[in-house]
């Protein structure tokens, strides 16, 4: 029963401990804030006693943060929740002394502004006093904080509802996590987050300043989604907060594929090392506490938007290597056909293999050497140009491996590297389309030419030769075979052997066998193809 009164003790004096911090700094942080911003025009005016001023009220705001941040540190704090009432009472005499000071000089610099052509200080000066009357505020309202217990215990001030159930959310969410897996100048688009209004415009137009482009959110869910809507380089977020708090805010925003890469910096009235732990943990760029040093913000944001530039930077890098990456790969696959290029990246050096069912083409241009000689280079290379693009066309349609161009001359084959059953329908087809392309394209020019196509079936060996510039080739005698039918055939025609003959005639009408003379074979019986067979498919 005691150990459960104790606890409930302990959680009271936390919870006040927090509502006073967050009472108390977030007014100072607005007076430090406005004084600094008065002070930095103190250079332009002429009059020494304005000077002197103003020089008073920076004296008086730095006793007045100093004073808090002694008071509020931890262990003077919980002396407060000892001395109940006759502690608060110190307090807010202490605390009086230089607030006066900064409202007395502070209202007689607003009476002579228009004497000291310094209008422009104005608004400045209503929201020092402004906060300073809020603070004053605040400061009368800490004896209702405390509450005798009914028993007559030691007195434990306790905090307001709304204030006990905001901490009760922020403890709750500050378990241990696990890990979260995880642009070009030093100003950039700031998204400043915080329930406190003076404490948003204050840090908003202290950016914009700075040369910031600056958004404001209320809320953790606001903030939220004005995220999901804006490209933001960097977050600074408030950890208390009504509807969802900071530490919420960061979680999620860590989790989210989009959003995870903006830079966050905390900023609260906690400052005890384990909240900034669970924050760094979460993925925080930083934790600043309130109220902050702006000096040491300035540097902190430059820090963060530095880091985010160098993501940038490291992000275009990455897709410029991808890009590059492609380049080689798209390049390398022009050359070799897909199924080699693995085996190559797999580490596989020499790559050598034995096709027993394999279909080769070999075609010329007819004449060719002679026409090169009496035309311009370029326009030798345009029609060599469209009639090999269009070959390339035809390969890639049918899923015919091109070999390679020597010259004027045009090879391809099917069934390597993958084999296929209809290799020698393929070639055929792919023949015949080549001599109908050949023969559109006579009608276009003032050069008509022709192309002799030779075809043969058989073993061959494939793989890859040379070691600076690879080539994917292919070699035996039916590669040989089907060089000798295309030097023997006749211009315009395709000429094929008996073994793709045999493989083909059931699709494409072919003439009766000629016997031809084949260096190293003698003769031999080839056929022309004259057309696909008009009642196949």
């Amino acid at each position: 029963m005691n150990g459960g009164r104790e606890n409930q003790a302990q959680h009271a004096k936390a919870v006040w401990l927090a509502n006073l911090r967050q009472n108390l700094i977030s007014p100072v942080s607005a007076i430090v804030g406005f004084s600094e911003m008065i002070q930095s025009e103190a250079g332009r005016l002429a009059r020494v006693e304005a000077v002197s001023d103003l020089n008073r009220i920076s004296q008086a705001t730095t006793e007045l943060n100093t004073l808090v941040d002694r008071l509020l540190h931890p262990e003077m704090a919980l002396k407060l929740t000892v001395g109940g009432d006759e502690g608060i009472k110190r307090l807010r005499h202490d605390l009086r002394t230089p607030m006066n000071a900064i409202k007395g000089y502070g209202e007689m610099l607003l009476e002579d502004l228009d004497d000291l052509n310094a209008k422009h200080l104005e608004a400045d000066l209503l929201g020092l006093l402004e906060h300073t009357d809020a603070l004053l505020k605040q400061i009368d309202d800490l004896a209702t904080l405390s509450d005798v217990p009914p028993d007559g215990d030691a007195v434990v001030p306790l905090a307001p509802p709304d204030s006990a159930a905001m901490f009760a959310n922020l403890v709750q969410s500050m378990a241990p996590l696990a890990p979260i897996d995880d642009t070009g100048a030093l100003t950039g688009n700031i998204l400043v987050v915080d329930d406190v209004e003076a404490n948003r415009e204050l840090l908003a137009r202290r950016l914009k300043r700075d040369g910031h482009q600056v958004w404001t959110a209320a809320g953790g869910y606001s903030a939220l989604e004005l995220m999901s809507q804006y490209p933001f380089d960097l977050v600074l977020l408030d950890l208390m907060m009504p509807d969802i708090n900071g530490f919420d805010v960061l979680t999620r925003l860590k989790q989210d594929d989009v959003l995870r890469d903006i830079p966050v910096i905390m900023i609260s009235a906690l400052d005890e090392i384990e909240s900034v732990a669970r924050c760094i943990e979460a993925g925080a760029e930083d934790y600043l506490p309130k109220p902050f040093n702006p000096i040491l913000l300035q540097a902190r944001i430059n820090a963060s938007l530095e880091k985010n530039r160098f993501r940038e930077r490291e992000r275009h890098y990455l897709e410029q290597m991808e890009a590059e990456k492609q380049k080689y790969k798209d390049l390398l696959l022009s050359i070799l056909p897909q199924q080699i290029v693995t085996r190559l990246n797999d580490g596989e050096a020499t790559i050598a293999d034995r096709h027993n069912e394999v279909t080769v083409l070999f075609s010329d241009i007819v004449g060719f050497t002679e026409m090169s000689a009496k035309l311009p280079p370029a326009q030798v290379v345009y029609y060599l140009n469209r009639i090999f693009s269009g070959f390339d066309e035809i390969a890639t349609e049918l899923g015919v491996e091109k070999i390679k161009t020597i010259g004027d001359a045009y090879m391809v084959a099917a069934g390597v590297p993958d084999d296929r059953t209809d290799h020698a329908e393929v070639i055929v087809e792919m023949a015949l389309r080549m001599l109908s392309q050949v023969e559109a394209l006579n009608m276009e020019t003032d050069y008509p030419m022709h192309i002799r196509i030779g075809v043969h079936s058989g073993p061959v060996v494939a793989g890859i030769i040379g070691s600076h510039r690879f080539l994917y080739d292919v070699w035996g005698d039916t590669v040989n075979f089907a060089s000798r039918l295309e030097t023997t055939g006749a211009p315009g025609r395709l000429q094929i052997s008996e073994a793709t003959a045999k493989q083909v005639e059931h699709l494409f009408d072919v003439s009766e066998p000629i016997e031809t003379r084949i260096k190293g074979k003698g003769r031999v019986r080839t056929y022309y193809v004259i057309q696909r067979k008009i009642s196949a498919d």
